[in-house]
């Protein structure tokens, strides 16, 4: 049994929508929204709906006198994760254990600077096909959490704690003996499908029979490999063929997030994708020529759009 009896989980957009209504199911008593300002009267008074169930958890401030959790979730959007780190602050006690669900190879460093990497679980969603739309969440496939240390041969007693919490929650999971790779393998992804995507603006169908789709998607992912290969992180064509396997199984329907982004006027995560990659491609002397016209291209759809 689970030793997590409380969790706290920040950022209500499709990840945070859809593991806080898992909780919930489970455990109403269990779980608590962290949120400030609008956002908290928000989801107060309206909470948010999966697949057309309305829900509405528990709210706290950042500033409440509530004692920590045993488990904090975080799942916000890139530009807005330095807020959510101090907004947890009083969430995170001596015995806590942090996960981000957020896309990029960067969030757990950032939490594990702020409150030591002692606290910090690597986890990445793949294959979850949600769509969002306000507050409305639908999805179809829940897809799967792999999370875990860095590295789990031996699978440590705070991972078991959490695939315990999984389990009784029906959240699909895997504990992969190599976290690291993984973490780097959705980032290839997600700079391919999630960028290309927004570009095209299209769904998932466009790459699912689209060949010239799919070649702008490849050419991305092929230069987040190269960066890991000098990283000494193991990536290579396999690990494309395995995502073609994930996508094959998501509706033709869905958009990636940020795609959905795009659509809906909202700033991007670009800086998190293209932008990492442009960043480590200095650093490892890797030109990346497709994610810096990439960059380009939706940081001026952002301008179309700004919010």
């Amino acid at each position: 049994m689970s030793s997590i009896r409380t969790i706290s989980l920040i950022g209500t957009g499709a990840m945070g929508s859809f593991y806080a209504s898992k909780l919930f199911d489970l455990d109403r008593n269990c779980i608590s929204l962290v949120a400030d300002g609008e956002r908290y009267e928000r989801l107060r008074e309206k909470g948010f709906y999966v697949n057309t169930r309305q829900y509405i958890l528990p709210v706290i401030r950042p500033d409440d006198a509530v004692p920590p959790s045993d488990l904090v979730i975080v799942a916000v959007k890139h530009h807005h994760l330095p807020e959510a780190i101090r907004d947890i602050k009083n969430r995170v006690g001596e015995k806590t254990t942090l996960v981000s669900v957020m896309n990029g190879i960067g969030s757990e460093e950032a939490l594990g600077a702020a409150y030591g990497m002692e606290k910090v679980l690597y986890a990445v969603a793949v294959g979850i096909d949600a769509l969002r739309e306000d507050n409305r969440l639908t999805y179809t496939t829940q897809g799967r959490l792999f999370f875990g240390e860095a590295r789990n041969p031996v699978i440590s007693g705070r991972v078991k704690d959490v695939q315990s919490l999984l389990d009784r929650a029906g959240i699909a999971y895997e504990t992969p003996v190599d976290m690291i790779r993984v973490l780097w393998w959705k980032f290839m992804i997600n700079v391919g499908i999630n960028q290309a995507s927004a570009v095209l603006r299209a769904p998932y169908s466009a790459f699912q029979t689209s060949q010239e789709a799919r070649e702008l998607m490849e050419s991305a992912m092929r230069e987040v490999m190269a960066i890991a290969g000098e990283a000494r992180v193991d990536l290579s064509e396999k690990d494309i063929e395995n995502w073609y396997s994930v996508l094959s199984g998501l509706s033709p329907k869905g958009k990636t997030s940020m795609l959905q982004d795009v659509e809906a006027g909202r700033k991007t995560e670009v800086e998190m994708l293209a932008g990492k990659v442009m960043e480590l491609g200095t650093r490892y002397h890797i030109p990346t020529p497709v994610n810096k016209q990439i960059f380009k291209t939706i940081k001026e759809m952002e301008g179309e759009n700004p919010q």
